[in-house]
């Protein structure tokens, strides 16, 4: 296991390189008599925080006696990260700043005298420039690839990698993180554990510090040697994937539609959100119509959309963002799953609806042929009753009248 906590071998010879190097020669400026030299005994450390170099000097001998004068210095550094020349100006004889320890370190300082004599003007003296390239070390080919750092709903970060293309046998990773309101470099709180071995690291949401430098180190042990050491500077808040949206509704309106939804679960505030939302709609010549359109409006989840006289279904999906004034960076959300219009047409109708209105049909039409029967069942009781009266009645007359008259009621 490597230790983080020591100096790097080359960043202690990077610091006597430094010191054997300080410029003995006067300075060709000039001010109120004296040299306007560089600083003195220029001195870069690494605290074991990750890049983070202290940067020290002192004043240049030539302006040890000088009084009544202002002495500031300008410290230029290149940002490997933002791959640009960072300045600033101090009075101190320190400074502190993030490099990325793969690649060269490149500092360039001068003195600048303000003073009296000069006119209250500033006189800036040469400057001078310093650039070590570290020189690799480890299993070459044994660096991690693919490293990316997600941070979830700003709920957790996972921060993952793959193997590099060279790895021995029985490797192990390690990773180290550091941020300023850390004291020291910590391992990684909870890996992430596939067969193959540890692919990545887990942190909960309060080890984590948003605009801030968030500090990372990979870096490996094996049979065979240390595995190269690959660092990474992140701010988190640049990292943040919203989650899901999960609720969404479409209305009809007059002439259109109309979608909402509510802002997706998670610790993201509304007001950071910004949406995308697709439509997708169905044409009566069997074509597709797509549209996309970025919401950055804070306050509205709602988005409305003309409907065509040719048109029938329209689908909506959207995914969302952190918007540019929470962060200067951010990961779109997956899409959410389809919410879908009824067709302008033939409106869809849900199968328990058909099974319904089959069975009331069929219920319908049972009730029909059951009155029926028991209709006929009346009809044909009352036709039988009214034959068997009427020959009751024949046998009666017969009885009664004269036989003369009985031809008449046969």
């Amino acid at each position: 296991m490597l230790l983080l906590n020591k100096f790097p071998t080359w960043l202690c010879a990077f610091t006597l390189v430094l010191l054997t190097q300080d410029p003995v020669s006067t300075s060709e400026v000039t001010a109120c008599g004296v040299a306007v030299d560089p600083p003195a005994n220029i001195e870069i450390t690494d605290p074991g925080l990750l890049g983070y170099l202290s940067i020290h000097w002192t004043r240049p001998a030539s302006l040890q006696n000088l009084s009544g004068c202002t002495v500031r210095y300008q410290l230029r550094y290149y940002d490997t990260y933002e791959e640009r020349w960072r300045s600033v100006r101090t009075v101190k004889l320190t400074y502190s700043a993030q490099f990325d320890l793969e690649k060269p370190v490149k500092v360039k300082i001068l003195t600048v005298l303000k003073c009296a004599c000069t006119n209250e003007t500033e006189v800036q003296g040469q400057e001078r420039e310093w650039v070590h390239a570290p020189e690799p070390t480890g299993v070459a080919g044994s660096r991690i690839r693919d490293f990316q750092c997600v941070f979830y709903g700003k709920e957790y970060m996972e921060c993952t990698w793959k193997p590099g293309p060279v790895q021995p046998p029985n490797s192990q990773h390690y990773l180290y993180y550091w941020h300023r309101e850390m004291d020291e470099t910590k391992e990684c709180p909870e890996y992430i554990v596939l067969p193959e071995g540890r692919r990545g690291c887990r942190f909960p949401r309060e080890l984590l510090l948003e605009f801030s430098k968030f500090n990372l180190c990979v870096n490996g042990s094996s049979p065979a040697g240390s595995l190269r050491t690959a660092y990474f500077s992140i701010e988190v808040q640049n990292h943040v994937k919203p989650a899901v949206v999960s609720t969404m509704d479409v209305s009809e309106t007059d002439g259109g539609l109309k979608l909402d939804w509510s802002p997706p679960s998670g610790q993201v505030p509304e007001h950071c959100l910004e949406y995308e939302v697709e439509s997708s709609t169905a044409m009566e010549n069997g074509k597709e119509k797509q549209e996309r359109v970025v919401i950055q409006n804070l306050a509205d989840t709602s988005y409305g959309l003309l409907r065509g006289v040719e048109s029938q279904t329209t689908c909506f999906r959207i995914r969302s963002k952190v918007n540019m004034y929470c962060a200067d960076g951010g990961i779109w959300s997956d899409w959410s799953q389809k919410k879908c219009t009824e067709d302008k047409e033939t409106q869809y109708i849900p199968a328990w609806k058909y099974l319904t209105l089959v069975g009331l049909v069929v219920i319908g039409i049972g009730i029909l042929c059951l009155s029926l029967w028991i209709l006929q069942k009346i009809c044909i009781k009352k036709i039988i009753k009214k034959d068997a009266l009427y020959t009751l009645y024949k046998e009666k007359v017969n009885k009664t009248m004269p036989t003369i008259l009985s031809p008449i009621f046969k």
